[in-house]
């Protein structure tokens, strides 16, 4: 069975604040911060605002559904040059790296000066070790913005899984 890990709105701003902090001890400074869409979105503009940094989004998709994945793609790009820049790429989570690996893949030609990468959360099966990150954990993490989706998509797959005679609880992808 699948555990959760359910965050609500205070435990997330102290996670970002923790996150925030561990990037300013660490001395490094960023040109330009990237949020990587959709997680790493509001986490990317709590360090940005704290940071003073500038500030883009890239849009990556990869998940279809609670037990469906497909390979990441970009869909949508940034506004922002990266050329020359010290960029910090931001997410939620990195759970097998592919996600990060394809937003890095497509920076590296666009010649920034330097590339980081910071996540709240690391999955210990990731095959990207991220600069920046406040724990390694093997739950299913819930953010606050994905509470009522959750409980939908695990009503979904389970009325799906009943239909096709499986057991109820199957695991949904790691995230």
């Amino acid at each position: 069975m699948v555990e959760f890990r359910y965050i609500d709105w205070t435990d997330y701003g102290k996670l970002v604040a923790e996150l925030t902090d561990r990037i300013r001890s660490r001395g490094q400074t960023f040109d330009l911060i990237i949020g990587i869409a959709r997680g790493g979105i509001p986490v990317a503009m709590v360090i940005a605002d704290q940071l003073e940094v500038q500030i883009d989004f890239i849009n990556v998709k990869s998940y279809t559904g609670v037990a469906a994945r497909e390979k990441p793609r970009i869909v949508s790009t940034l506004t922002e040059d990266v050329k020359g820049k010290r960029v910090l790429v931001v997410d939620d989570l990195i759970d097998e790296g592919d996600t990060m690996s394809t937003v890095l893949s497509y920076l590296k030609p666009k010649k920034p000066k330097s590339l980081s990468t910071a996540v709240l959360f690391k999955k210990p099966w990731s095959k990207h070790e991220p600069d920046y990150f406040l724990e390694v954990l093997d739950k299913w993490v819930v953010f606050p913005w994905e509470h009522a989706e959750v409980r939908r998509l695990a009503a979904s797959s389970a009325a799906g899984e009943a239909k096709r005679g499986r057991a109820k609880g199957s695991p949904p992808p790691r995230r």
